[in-house]
């Protein structure tokens, strides 16, 4: 009599079965964590007694801090096993939101957060690296729509449930809500996560670790001071000219040893090269949206964080309805023709909310979030699935790597520059004044919808049979 497998080694068709779920736990963490934090931005300010605008350097420490930190997940996943990299993740993540809950001042709140960065470096990186193992390429856009459905409801109750802790409650509760789902993360992981690893790893690229790390760090620092004077300019380019000197560095020593932090050679994937660099660009423009809404809701409009809210919340509800179809669209037209119409629709999207003002009805701010929230869901499942297109399994670690690494980066410049435009138009001394808000957050609209828009161009490099193996669109393939 044959004996059924042991728990710690299930069969494929279980993994199929949990392990979006398990995956989808660690997403929900984190995108529940950045849309409640966002809704609370203007409450936490002003308890910590510093302007709004400031505030940015809460959200773009962690983001940052992902940025420096994802490089090494491939490895660490490769080299101690998913499960444990993953169940560790979790439980760094969770501790850093207990620890920003009980922050006193803006100081210690950014100094947490990075603990909460380092666990989310390794979380969703390595999450999806699973289920790249997991699941054929055929079926990789299905498995990733439906993670990315329960990893939705995080920006659709993230708002709605920030806004009233902070109305009802104190701010310091929207940290503690992702301690349950991190316990609960926790026990599936040890449970039921497969525990994928390389037999034989190279060691870790130590040098080119500090050398890409550094220079990222100081590059998005030098966007976070950039307009408030704190620096010179003198100051400002010479960090600028050594965060280039480090970054350049850090080229030249990946293309002279043979295990390089990020494995650049990937870039001459014409699919994978224009999925990351469409995706940095385009997620400059995205990714300084969520911190521009609060603001405007808030501060210029004067709108109630419950009400704030609720006004997100139809972006993300618009984003779950479409990952059921994601997979039928790319069928029909492709990558090429799907993410050049929708990078440029998305930029439009975006530039629109330059329009919202005071005498704009609610049905209209609801139903442009709607829209926007529509097409950024295929626009972030499109490029997600694309970067696996043409990667061979032993290039999974590098690929989910370098993906994630430049998604953060831009989501981290994208909140600095987004602040940066703001700020130049609203003087601080009328950060507080509804009326000079919304002109600073309008001009960012139009400038970050343009960033948007010109990330199409990247994806004109790609022929209309690329990714068709993912997306099973056959192009009308000439023989």
């Amino acid at each position: 009599m044959t004996k059924p497998p042991p728990p710690s080694a299930p069969d494929e068709e279980f993994i199929k079965r949990v392990l979006p779920w398990m995956v989808a736990v660690a997403f929900f963490m984190q995108s529940l964590d950045t849309t409640i934090l966002n809704t609370a931005v203007p409450a936490i300010a002003e308890a910590m007694d510093v302007t709004p605008l400031n505030m940015k350097s809460v959200l773009a420490s962690y983001t940052l801090s992902l940025a420096v930190f994802i490089p090494i997940s491939g490895w660490m996943a490769d080299r101690f096993g998913t499960r444990r990299v993953f169940g560790s993740a979790i439980a760094l993540f969770s501790l850093g939101s207990l620890l920003c809950g009980i922050s006193t001042n803006i100081t210690m709140l950014v100094a947490c957060r990075v603990v909460q960065g380092i666990g989310g470096a390794m979380m969703v990186p390595v999450g999806r690296m699973t289920l790249v193992r997991a699941f054929p390429k055929s079926e990789l856009i299905r498995a990733m729509s439906f993670v990315s459905i329960p990893s939705l409801i995080g920006p659709m109750l993230g708002p709605v449930v920030g806004g009233l802790i902070v109305h009802y409650l104190h701010w310091s509760i929207v940290f503690f809500v992702n301690l349950p789902v991190g316990l609960l993360g926790l026990y599936l992981v040890r449970r039921y996560l497969p525990d994928y690893r390389e037999e034989d790893t190279h060691p870790l690229d130590v040098v080119g670790l500090i050398l890409f790390g550094t220079g990222v760090a100081l590059l998005s620092y030098v966007l976070e001071v950039f307009g408030e004077h704190s620096l010179n300019d003198l100051e400002m380019l010479a960090l600028l000219g050594l965060a280039a000197l480090l970054l350049t560095g850090y080229g030249i020593r990946a293309t002279q040893t043979a295990y390089p932090l990020l494995m650049l050679s990937l870039f001459k994937l014409r699919t994978f090269r224009a999925a990351v660099v469409g995706s940095f660009v385009g997620r400059l423009g995205l990714g300084g949206i969520p911190f521009l809404f609060p603001l405007l809701y808030q501060i210029g409009l004067g709108f109630s964080p419950v009400q704030s809210g609720m006004l997100i919340a139809p972006q993300a509800m618009a984003a779950i309805g479409l990952k059921i179809v994601v997979p039928r669209i790319l069928a029909r037209f492709g990558y090429r023709t799907v993410l050049i119409a929708n990078t440029f629709v998305v930029g439009c999207m975006i530039m629109l909310f330059a329009t919202v003002g005071v005498d704009t009805p609610v049905w209209r701010i609801v139903l442009q979030a709607f829209v926007l929230g529509f097409f950024t869901s295929m626009q972030y499942t499109s490029m997600n699935t694309l970067v696996y297109a043409d990667v061979t399994g032993n290039q999974t670690s590098s690929a989910s790597t370098i993906a994630s690494t430049g998604q953060q980066m831009s989501i981290s410049f994208g909140v600095a520059s987004a602040s940066l435009i703001a700020s130049m138009f609203v003087p601080e001394r009328l950060h507080s004044d509804p009326a000079a808000m919304v002109h600073g957050v309008h001009e960012a609209f139009i400038v970050l919808g343009l960033i948007t828009i010109a990330s199409s161009l990247v994806f004109m490099e790609l022929r209309k049979t690329d990714g068709g193996a993912v997306s099973s669109h056959a192009g009308r393939r000439r023989p």
